[in-house]
């Protein structure tokens, strides 16, 4: 089996909570595949009358998501493929906004890249110490196109600071401060105490309130459908330079 094809998407509904956990060997990266899935499942959560708030959550003690495959963007030959690949992120962050529950995310490790952009995507975002963030796209020759605007949505101008020095992790705490993260914990046990509270308690508020809140959480993002996409063909011809061909190679090594 190929890195872009292992890992795998899974939903559990409970008492009105729909659990979504992704994994993959690689610190929980996102080939397409896994991008399509998360996809496909938050667009399912998001019809079903048994789930009322939805947990977004990925596997292991780790880290909590490395951003893109590797291996898949080295593997990219045209534009078309390039674009292709990035719309995957961008139909991740869509469903997110639209899905008419609240998403709470659960960071148990490091976010590189994509993985902070589906933080970003959170309606609220509770953390472990040590979940420390990075958008390392510049290092490889792209930028953090698709999941900017979500990004500066949620932390405001400093998401500039994250792009520029690309290769500095900022610590869990500067996150919470600058409102990644709706929540800090010390422990594992603390941080999933608090994410099962959240979520038993919206299981049982009014469908219909928390989703004309949502609408105005994200008021002003309905044209994403399009901005995004335009932000995936950005990405898709970056990634075919000679640069980051480079760097990804020296990367793997």
């Amino acid at each position: 089996m190929s890195e872009v094809t292992k890992g795998y998407v899974k939903t559990d509904i409970h008492n009105g909570v729909a659990v979504i956990e992704f994994s993959h060997p690689a610190a929980n990266s996102l080939p397409s595949v896994l991008l399509n899935s998360l996809a496909h499942e938050i667009n399912t959560a998001a019809i079903d009358p048994e789930a009322k708030v939805v947990v977004l959550r990925s596997s292991g003690e780790g880290a909590f998501c490395a951003g893109a495959s590797f291996d898949e963007l080295l593997a990219i030959t045209t534009e078309a493929e390039g674009r292709s690949f990035f719309s995957g992120f961008a139909r991740v962050i869509n469903a997110m906004r639209t899905c008419p529950k609240f998403i709470i995310v659960r960071v148990q490790g490091k976010a590189v890249g994509g993985g902070v952009g589906i933080i970003a995507a959170a309606d609220y975002a509770i953390a472990l110490e040590g979940s420390d963030v990075k958008l390392s796209e510049l290092t490889i020759g792209i930028g953090p196109f698709v999941v900017g605007p979500v990004i500066e949505r949620r932390i405001g101008t400093v998401f500039s600071h994250l792009a520029i020095d690309a290769a500095m992790w900022r610590p869990a705490d500067w996150a919470r401060k600058k409102g990644l993260f709706a929540e800090l914990h010390p422990d594992a046990n603390g941080m999933d105490e608090s994410v099962q509270r959240l979520a038993d308690k919206l299981a049982r508020f009014n469908p219909q309130a928390m989703s004309e809140m949502k609408k105005m959480f994200w008021a002003g993002t309905e044209h994403w459908e399009e901005l995004l996409a335009e932000k995936a063909a950005i990405s898709g011809k970056l990634v075919l330079s000679d640069f980051t061909k480079t760097a990804l190679e020296k990367l793997r090594k």
